[in-house]
């Protein structure tokens, strides 16, 4: 079972690479077959935390940190919030209503390529804002913030620098509420290990892939991976609701 979650682990890191939005939103997903939420969302921020080290060092000399900031303040702030309300109560409809967010906005930015978000810190700061506090509440919020950057248009290398740099703050502030509300059991901790190795090699083969993809088919790509990402997950949580 270690073995299949590993590998699950790695490809969903390299298309979370190449996406730009980080490997939580095929990870968490895949990781619910295998452990409970709350151990989920534990593991799931300390793995981001080892890819964005990962992506920090290999995509160092294309990173915005302007933007970085204009998102990664308001980032931090609200995924506090979010990881925090996460041990008091779980809304019953959080994977529900991403899922159907991540469908409508895809499909939107594939129908009408040419729209833009406006490039100011008014819709940077509400991007961050709403990234941020799913990440904290429902262990993703990547998919928001892919949507967002990807309206920018930057160039994929940007996209990926910048994007892990926003996330860093973000997955290192919800790691701190999740270890010390006991998400992630002693029993637990070789996982540690584990995904620190799989965020090296995902993070490294999945900069390999997007070297080659074209920069005129980057958007499409992103767009289209979270477009099957909000189907994947809408389906997966509407079996477990009403099965």
């Amino acid at each position: 079972m270690i073995a299949v979650f590993i590998f699950l682990a790695i490809i969903a890191e390299i298309i979370g690479t190449v996406g730009g939005f980080g490997s939580s939103l095929f990870f968490v997903p895949l990781a619910q077959f295998f452990f409970d939420i709350k151990t989920v969302l534990g593991i799931t921020a300390i793995f981001h935390v080892f890819s964005n080290i990962v992506k920090l060092i290999l995509f160092r000399k294309t990173i915005d940190w302007k933007l970085s900031l204009l998102y990664g303040i308001p980032s931090v702030i609200f995924v506090l919030l979010g990881a925090w309300l996460t041990t008091i109560f779980s809304f019953r409809f959080d994977q529900i209503t991403l899922g159907l967010f991540l469908i409508f906005f895809s499909s939107l930015l594939l129908h009408k390529p040419d729209l833009k978000l406006a490039a100011n810190p008014t819709s940077s700061i509400a991007g961050g804002s709403i990234a941020g506090f799913l990440a904290g509440f429902i262990g993703t919020g990547g998919a928001v913030r892919g949507l967002s950057l990807a309206a920018y248009n930057l160039e994929k290398n940007i996209f990926v620098g910048t994007s892990a740099a926003i996330d860093m703050g973000v997955d290192l502030s919800r790691s701190i509420v999740y270890v010390s509300n006991d998400f992630i059991q002693p029993s637990e901790y070789y996982l540690v290990g584990l995904l620190l190795v799989v965020s090296i090699v995902g993070s490294y083969l999945g900069k390999l892939a997007l070297q080659k993809v074209k920069q005129e088919d980057f958007k499409k790509v992103v767009l289209v991976l979270i477009l099957i990402t909000g189907i994947v997950v809408l389906v997966k949580s509407a079996w477990t609701l009403w099965a």
